[in-house]
This record gives C-alpha cells, sequence and structure tokens, in this order.
C-alpha cells in the first residue's frame, strides 16, 4: 500500500491502521486526511465505512474501503431492532477484519458507520481514538468516549462532553484536504475601492435551497459601488439552477453557478467573502486558508453542532453568524455592508479566520494515533493543553489484542 516517495515510519516499522468513519464528507474528509499523513509515514491504512463512504470522491488510491452494516437509531423504536441486529453484522466483520489486518490502532471519526468497528476495536483490546470534528460530542462518539483511550477534538471547547472523560481529550484540530492546506500560504486577495468583489456562495446538499433564495436578492440591496464590482461563484442544487440563474440576471449581478465546483479549494482561496453553511469541513477550510464569512447554521443539525461551530471563528472576529429565521435579503446586506464597505476590515476578518486555523491537525493527529499504538516518537506531540498526557499512554501488547480479537469473534459466534 505504501507508496515509493513515502517516508519510512519512525524505526522503520510499518503499522497497520484501521479508520472508521460514516458515509459523509464531514466525518470522511478529515479521515482521508489522516490516511494521508500516515501513508506519508510509511503505515497501511484500511477504512471501515458504509455504501455511500465508500462511493464518495477523494478517497486515496490505497486506501481500501471495507463496507460493513451500520444500522441507524432514529426516534422510531421499531427500527433499533433492526439497527441492533445491523451494529452486530457490523462488529462481528470488523473483528474478522483485525484478525487478519491486525491493527495497531483504530480511530473512529463518528458517524453510524463507525460504530460497529470501535465497538470491536474496545472489545478486542486494540487501542482506539475517537476524532471530534464538531464543537459538539456526536452522538455516536457519546456513545464511545467511555470506552476509547482518547479524544481528539477540533475545537477547544466541546459541547456534551462529560466532565469525567475530559482527562483523555487532546486538541488536535480538524485535518484538511492537502491540496487545502497548500493554500495557506497564500494572501489574502488584494480588494481595492475599484477591484471585483468576489463572493463564493456554498450551501452542500442539505438547506441549499435558502441560500439560493435569499443570496441574489440580498446582494443586490448593496450599495452601488459595492454591487457593481461583485463576482459571484454560488453552487446550488440542480432543480435551483435556473431559477437562481433568473435571479441573478434581473439585477444584473455577474455569476457563475454549478452544482459541483472540481476547483472549489481554488475559488475559496480566490474569495473575499464565503457565504454557506457551518458544516465541521466548511470551518476548517475556511480557518486553514483564512477567509472570512457569513455562516447560516443548518437549523436541522444534530444538537444544533453547526451554530456552536461558529462560536471560535466569531468570537474571533472571522465571521458573523445569522440564523436561518433571521436570514432574509436585508439583514444579509446589512452584514456584508459591515464586513466589506472598508476593505480593511475584511483583510482584518481573514486575519482573524487564519488565526483560527489549525494547520497541523492531520500531524498531530497522526502523532497521536501512532503513539497510541506504540510506536516510539522523535518529539512529544502538542496538542493544545493536554500535549504531555499522549506521550504518557502506554501502549497494549498487540499479541494480546489479536488474541482478544479471536476471543470476541468467536464469544460472537457462540452468542
Amino acid at each position: 500500500m505504501t507508496g515509493a516517495n513515502a517516508h519510512p515510519a519512525p524505526g522503520g516499522a510499518s503499522r497497520h491502521f484501521v479508520l472508521a468513519a460514516g458515509g459523509t464528507g464531514g466525518h470522511l474528509i478529515p479521515a482521508f486526511a489522516l490516511a494521508e499523513e500516515l501513508h506519508a509515514r510509511g503505515h497501511h491504512v484500511a477504512l471501515l465505512t458504509d455504501e455511500r463512504g465508500a462511493a464518495l470522491p477523494g478517497k486515496p488510491a490505497y486506501l481500501t474501503s471495507h463496507v460493513i452494516p451500520a444500522g441507524r437509531f432514529g426516534k422510531n423504536p421499531l427500527g433499533w431492532i433492526g439497527g441492533l441486529r445491523a451494529v452486530l453484522a457490523g462488529r462481528s466483520m470488523a473483528l474478522r477484519l483485525f484478525e487478519t489486518f491486525e491493527p495497531t490502532a483504530v480511530v473512529g471519526f463518528g458517524g453510524y458507520p463507525a460504530l460497529p468497528g470501535l465497538l470491536a476495536s474496545t472489545a478486542a483490546g486494540i487501542p482506539s481514538i475517537i476524532h471530534e470534528q464538531n464543537a459538539v460530542l456526536g452522538r455516536v462518539n457519546r456513545l464511545l468516549a467511555g470506552r476509547v483511550d482518547a479524544i481528539a477534538t477540533s475545537y477547544a471547547a466541546v459541547d456534551r462532553l462529560k466532565p469525567k472523560h475530559r482527562g483523555k481529550v487532546h486538541l488536535t484540530g480538524n485535518p484538511v484536504r492537502p491540496e487545502v492546506l497548500a493554500l495557506r500560504e497564500q494572501d489574502f486577495p488584494q480588494l481595492t475601492g475599484e477591484s471585483l468583489f468576489r463572493v463564493l456562495v456554498t450551501g452542500g446538499s442539505q438547506g441549499a435551497r435558502v441560500l439560493s433564495e435569499v443570496v441574489p436578492d440580498g446582494l443586490a440591496m448593496l450599495p452601488t459601488a459595492l454591487r457593481q464590482r461583485l463576482q459571484v461563484t454560488q453552487q446550488c442544487r440542480a432543480e435551483d439552477l435556473e431559477a437562481v440563474r433568473a435571479r441573478y440576471a434581473a439585477h444584473d449581478i455577474p455569476a457563475e453557478l454549478g452544482t459541483y465546483f472540481e476547483d472549489m479549494h481554488e475559488r475559496l482561496a480566490g474569495a473575499h467573502l464565503f457565504i454557506g453553511r457551518a458544516g465541521a469541513s466548511t470551518i476548517a477550510e475556511l480557518t486553514a486558508v483564512g477567509r472570512p464569512a457569513i455562516l447560516v447554521p443548518l437549523p436541522i443539525a444534530t444538537d444544533d453542532h453547526q451554530a456552536v461551530n461558529t462560536r471560535e471563528m466569531v468570537k474571533a472576529g472571522g465571521a458573523r453568524m445569522i440564523r436561518q429565521e433571521a436570514f432574509q435579503p436585508k439583514e444579509l446586506a446589512k452584514q456584508i455592508q459591515a464586513m466589506a464597505q472598508n476593505p480593511q476590515s475584511l483583510a482584518n476578518a481573514a486575519h482573524c479566520a487564519f488565526n483560527c486555523g489549525r494547520p497541523d491537525a492531520a500531524k498531530d493527529l497522526a502523532d497521536l494515533v501512532t503513539n497510541m499504538g506504540g510506536i516510539d516518537l522523535m518529539d512529544v506531540i502538542r496538542v493544545g493543553e493536554n500535549a504531555p498526557r499522549a506521550a504518557q499512554t502506554a501502549a497494549r501488547p498487540q499479541t494480546a489484542s489479536r488474541k482478544a480479537a479471536k476471543d470476541a469473534v468467536q464469544h460472537g459466534a457462540d452468542a
């Protein structure tokens, strides 16, 4: 699995790691970034996910996917039996994989597809870590927090994390794609009273319609001197494209529209202002590159986590947050004016966003993971206030872990 340009693992020891992640980009993007870092260090990595996750674009070619049943537990208790059966089936499949792949450690990134793999690893005595991308500990990670050896977080403050688990918390940040991280060195694009004012708008697969309805009319309400300099790039749902195109044409605002942009990271780097949702990967990329934003949290997000995600960036001055119920054209125009009327204000906000970034997230998470697996490190990792703790964590003997995996498989067969 290792490429010709991969750096050898410390001490020449190549280890095996399993990443378990839900089938959405928010869970898988940081998993892919960690896989890249571990692969570059000469290690072998496998992925546990569901069918949707296995098909997601952006997966490294060397990363083998193992599709397992995940199970879901919605509000209707009648569906819980089926969900439990799926989880147990996925756990058994994961244990069989662990017997052959012999992972040094297993890392969960949340989402229901991560649950079977982490239940298997903790049952088998394999060092286990969970990574939380959001500022609220997710449902699956809450279930696993008491069982795992370490909890990696993306924010200094994480809601719904029990005080008794804080001793195993390590602040690493949320890893972003290497191509995004490479843009961190690009300066904020110059903005003068005469230059183009480039705005990037995205809504993701959920809830993009409100952005399609509000943003064109909000931009049209800007003062003429600002409106005439607009250059908009907007990601829309396919069914909204023509309506949005008509809105921009009616306002005489040049706009490039599409359902997907392959070079989205480059468009982000070239933007003066971002308008969109507040998912974990969005926030991580905005702060990695250092771009100011107006954030509209998805109101149906579990535990209102998108609103909580904005807390750090808004407090720092890198973004403004508008609740969806208040997201009207007049309010949007007001907030844009406040940020963009003076070009230096946007540059200052970009600097504040940049300072919220954690560009070493993938490296710090890889250090934590490899150290949990018993690999000697060149240095003690630095992941916030709890940095020394990772270096002090004792690794579990892998021979015992493999025996435990076999015993757990046998126990499942006898149950």
